[in-house]
């Protein structure tokens, strides 16, 4: 059963019994936000992170967490101490631009190789840039540029970023579309670049460990395809995680609606902007059609947009009846949406816990905690715990 709220529209994709040349969907569910749970508190940890934007646990277990002005930090106790970023390029901090996720290698032990996405270059030209570093205790150094997106863009739209560890030690990086229209991309507008496999906008990509297409991406046979898409078809994805099954999960903003639940299958085409559940900005018309046959859809729609910023998969021993369920972080919503699968991975229901501030990611720590950071000047990094 879906649980229903007073302003959510939820959409829900069917199993499929069989490939078929269409997705096969669901009835699209009017409902409303999902209802308040109790039974929880969030205690806050430590303060004072200008716009963080993503978190990364080193093999010690201390946290680092990136600021979107072109910062690191680590978690001493209750403080945050900033981290010196040696050979970093310029971090390029208009509009959504700025230092965004961070990922700790996970074979590394001593001397962790440390990987972070950032927007670089100028308003008329810029991308999304991965770097590469070694955390020595004190500092990141040796940091280097290992991939650049293709082609620039110009203004602070759409960057994404998320990155996520594949257990063949590959890894996923979301790439945003560039923007809205009228924003322009050569000859088109900036989201059709989503369904141009000769451009890395709007789609995820799967990379070495070095920033090099990984062998075995299932569009680089194609014709005109680079050679790092595994998927495409999205708007801008700024969350991912893998459950205990391998499936990847990943969340996307919509245009005023439409934000998405997907799960995400190597080389399929997740729509965007022909398939759609947002109204375009300018003029409120829809966007695409709500089913494109041979398209992927969402496994969630939500209308109005929640704005999801965050994923994670919860495992931990506090909350025995979170086990198994998707947490998702809003920037808009102020919350943070659990949403229930089942064992197949289908979503059976959501609730929400009302956070009250910008929620921009979401992670289980190694102590089996979910842990929020809040989007603010003065960001937060909150810990969920059982009410007393």
């Amino acid at each position: 059963m879906i649980q229903t709220g007073r302003r959510t529209l939820m959409y829900v994709a069917a199993a499929c019994a069989a490939m078929a040349s269409a997705s096969a969907l669901a009835q699209l569910v009017a409902s409303e936000a999902p209802p308040s749970v109790k039974g929880w508190r969030a205690v806050p940890v430590a303060g004072g992170v200008d716009q963080p934007w993503g978190m990364a646990w080193l093999p010690n277990g201390k946290l680092l967490v990136t600021s979107k002005k072109g910062t690191l930090h680590v978690l001493n106790g209750t403080r945050f101490d900033t981290v010196a970023l040696e050979g970093m390029p310029e971090v390029f901090t208009g509009g959504q631009g700025g230092l965004l996720d961070i990922s700790v290698h996970p074979a590394d032990k001593a001397n962790p190789r440390i990987y972070m996405t950032l927007a670089t270059g100028t308003s008329e030209a810029n991308r999304t840039t991965l770097v590469q570093g070694v955390f020595d205790g004190k500092k990141v150094h040796s940091i280097k540029k290992i991939f650049q997106v293709q082609p620039d863009k110009s203004g602070g739209q759409h960057f994404g970023s998320r990155l996520l560890w594949m257990a063949d030690g590959t890894l996923l990086m979301s790439i945003g579309d560039g923007g809205n229209p009228p924003q322009r991309i050569g000859a088109m507008l900036a989201r059709e670049q989503a369904q141009n496999l000769g451009s890395h906008q709007g789609a995820i990509l799967r990379l070495t460990d070095q920033g090099k297409a990984a062998p075995g991406n299932p569009l680089a046979a194609k014709p005109g395809a680079l050679p790092e898409i595994w998927s495409y078809g999205h708007r801008n994805i700024q969350a991912m995680v893998r459950d205990t099954a391998g499936r990847v999960w990943a969340t996307e903003h919509g245009p005023r609606g439409g934000d998405e639940l997907n799960l995400i299958d190597g080389g399929a085409n997740y729509g965007w902007p022909l398939q759609s559940y947002g109204a375009d900005y300018r003029t409120a018309e829809p966007v695409g059609v709500k089913v494109v046959p041979g398209m992927t859809g969402p496994k969630v729609a939500w209308v109005p947009s929640p704005g999801p910023s965050g994923l994670a998969y919860y495992t931990g021993k506090h909350f025995p009846q979170w086990r198994g369920s998707l947490f998702s972080g809003g920037l808009a919503a102020l919350d943070v949406r659990r949403v229930i699968l089942d064992k197949a991975g289908n979503v059976t229901g959501q609730e929400r816990l009302d956070i009250g501030k910008r929620v921009r990611d979401v992670k289980q720590g190694p102590d089996g905690y979910l842990y929020l950071i809040t989007d603010a000047a003065d960001g937060q990094l909150l810990r969920i715990e059982p009410a007393k």
